[in-house]
C-alpha cells in the first residue's frame, strides 16, 4: 500500500506560478509510475502529467509549455510546478501512483487532492 500527501495548493492571480507536492511513504514497485490529476466542478477528472521510475515524463495538451512534473527520489516527493497559471486551471489536484502506467485515470493508488484556484 502506498500514501499519498499532496500540498502546496492555494491562491495565486493569472500569470503567476505555484508548485504543488507529493509526498509518498516509499519508493517501491507501486510507485513506478506517477501522475498528476485535476477535476473542476461540474467536470470530470483529468489528467495533466506523468512520470515513470525512469523520469519519462508525458503531459496533456493543456500543460505542455506551462507545466514540468519532476520527481526527488531521496525525499519520496512528486512535484508539479506550474506556470502562467489561467482560471481555467483552478481544480483540486490530484497525486496517483500505480505499478504499471495505466491509461486514463486508473490508477491504483490516489492521494486527497490540494485546492488551486486561480483569480
Amino acid at each position: 500500500h502506498v500514501q499519498l500527501v499532496e500540498s502546496g495548493g492555494g491562491s495565486v492571480q493569472a500569470g503567476g506560478s505555484l508548485r504543488v507536492s507529493c509526498t509518498f511513504s516509499r519508493r517501491t514497485y507501486s510507485t513506478h509510475c506517477m501522475g498528476w490529476f485535476r477535476q473542476a466542478p461540474g467536470k470530470e477528472r483529468e489528467g495533466v502529467a506523468a512520470i515513470d521510475s525512469r523520469g519519462g515524463t508525458a503531459y496533456a495538451d493543456s500543460a505542455t509549455g506551462r507545466f514540468t512534473i519532476s520527481q526527488d527520489n531521496a525525499k519520496n516527493t512528486l512535484y508539479l510546478q506550474m506556470n502562467s497559471l489561467t482560471p481555467e486551471d483552478t481544480a483540486m489536484y490530484y497525486c496517483a501512483a500505480d505499478p504499471d502506467c495505466p491509461t486514463g485515470d486508473l490508477y491504483r493508488y490516489w492521494g486527497q487532492g490540494t485546492q488551486v484556484t486561480v483569480s
